[in-house]
């Protein structure tokens, strides 16, 4: 029969989950940069070389707290998107669902969003969850494939956007698969100025301007 796990191993991935929650509240009281596996080793009254035996070095837990940051969003996203609905209402539900998560977790966006970490380099393992969140948020505007894009279109991007298109799981013409690209940067970019404050004073609460920025999306892509 098979048997689950050990004491230990339950007792290894308890101490993880500590370590990682404990590393999330760092972030959100002082960034990436800050991150500190001596302060967490502390929390969890382990001596400081004990926690290394969970995480190597601090880009360890840093590449960790990311991909669980990227598929946690990624798994609010397709959630959003699998009601049976018109590709606009999808739109709607996935747009919005971004925001909301990053809105509700601001620290977590940060580290998956905002600016470079200091020393950190990202490794592979992180670019299949992100391509994960890309697909979730454009699934609502792929409506099927089109044409494979043709060498030496879109003034040199051809090859960038073949990249674009593969991790997002469409074969479509150049100009769509930008305008994807671009719907999803402006996007991006409109959530990380309402969290940075840079709506206060003018599209403060942001929810109808975000509505209406979802919207002019939708109408470029054509939903």
């Amino acid at each position: 029969m098979p048997q689950g796990p050990t004491p230990r191993q339950r007792a290894r991935a308890d101490n993880i989950a500590r370590i990682k929650e404990l590393a999330l509240g760092q972030l959100a009281e002082s960034g990436a940069a800050d991150l500190s596996l001596r302060a967490i080793a502390r929390e969890l009254n382990l001596v400081s070389s004990a926690i290394y035996r969970y995480f190597p070095s601090r880009d360890e837990l840093i590449t960790a707290l990311i991909v669980d940051a990227y598929n946690d969003l990624a798994a609010s996203l397709e959630a959003a998107g699998s009601m049976r609905a018109p590709h606009r209402v999808r739109w709607s539900a996935v747009t919005g669902a971004f925001r909301s998560w990053a809105r509700e977790q601001p620290h977590r966006f940060a580290l998956v969003y905002g600016s470079a970490i200091p020393g950190y380099r990202a490794p592979g393992n992180t670019i299949e969850p992100a391509a994960r969140v890309v697909r979730a948020f454009c699934a609502p505007a792929v409506r099927g494939p089109g044409a494979r894009l043709p060498g030496g279109a879109a003034d040199g991007l051809a090859g960038q956007l073949d990249v674009f298109a593969d991790a997002v799981g469409v074969e479509r013409d150049p100009d769509a698969v930008l305008d994807l690209a671009a719907a999803f940067a402006r996007m991006v970019g409109a959530v990380q100025l309402e969290l940075n404050g840079h709506f206060v004073g003018t599209f403060d609460p942001a929810d109808a301007l975000f509505s209406r920025l979802a919207e002019r999306e939708a109408d470029a892509l054509g939903l």
